[in-house]
């Protein structure tokens, strides 16, 4: 178990910061990213009365803080920058309703240096979330589970940031629904994923999640189930054109139209990755 950190007077100092913040600009809650467990119950003197969110990439980083009664979150995101972090922090928040959409945030995080907190930012949740809803948040976990379109969405951001040997990498995963979803589909030539097991196809294991790094350099689109299984991949998504076609952004191209049509003709989910 680690070691809970002390309470240094650097950490005292931001926190009331964070607390001076909070107040001008009417935030709702204070965010704070750790890397190991904290003082709990010095850390929440320090901020007073406001309420505070605790972020860590893994449980081990919170023990202790929900005895002391602080909202916890569990990024389990450990190669991500600071940045995208507290965003997939805030998207937490919102989709488990500790935070509203709209409210302003301070967060207080490591910025410089690992394990020392050196950074506070105000944050407004409409510049990270845009015009995203808790009732969009609670429409997409109807449809397909929470746990499966994090893993899906946070392996889509890795591609899309990282390429793939320093090359851009574009690429469509389509979640959920999946029976309807490949009654639209058709491969492009070869789909890497038919005759292996499920065992072997399961986005939970790192390994194949390294695997499916490398089938985005081909073309087409990977189908996903709810459950986290990949279905099939390569392959062309050809749905029907809905009545109400979707209004698409300028610059968007054939796999975002894809991603648009086959969502309005099943209950999957589409996640694209540009190559810009």
């Amino acid at each position: 178990m680690a070691v809970a950190r002390k309470f240094s007077d650097q950490l005292e100092a931001f926190c009331q910061l964070a607390a001076g913040l909070a107040d001008l600009h009417n935030a709702e809650a204070i965010l704070f990213l750790t890397e190991r467990p904290q003082e709990w119950l010095k850390l929440q003197a320090a901020v007073g009365d406001h309420t505070l969110i605790v972020a860590a990439d893994s449980e081990e980083a919170l023990a202790g803080a929900e005895d002391a009664h602080f909202d916890t979150i569990v990024l389990d995101v450990p190669d991500l920058p600071v940045y995208e972090q507290l965003t997939e922090a805030l998207l937490e928040a919102v989709a488990e309703e500790l935070l509203e959409p709209g409210a302003p945030g301070v967060a207080v995080y490591s910025g410089f240096e690992a394990d020392t907190v050196d950074s506070l930012s105000l944050i407004r949740l409409n510049e990270h979330l845009g015009r995203l809803t808790i009732r969009d948040l609670k429409q997409l976990g109807a449809k397909v589970p929470t746990e499966t379109l994090k893993l899906v969405v946070d392996l889509a951001v890795s591609i899309g940031r990282e390429g793939r040997e320093g090359k851009p990498v574009g690429t469509l995963f389509i979640v959920g629904d999946h029976r309807k979803t490949l009654g639209y589909c058709k491969p492009m030539g070869f789909d890497p994923v038919r005759g292996y097991p499920a065992s072997e196809r399961d986005l939970q294991d790192m390994k194949v999640r390294e695997g499916v790094r490398e089938i985005a350099q081909m073309d087409g689109a990977m189908i996903v189930s709810a459950r986290g299984t990949v279905m099939a991949a390569c392959q062309h998504v050809s749905a029907p054109p809905p009545k109400d076609p979707p209004a698409l952004s300028k610059g968007l191209g054939a796999r975002h139209w894809a991603a648009a049509e086959i969502t309005k003709a099943t209950s999957a989910v589409a996640i694209a990755v540009s190559e810009s």
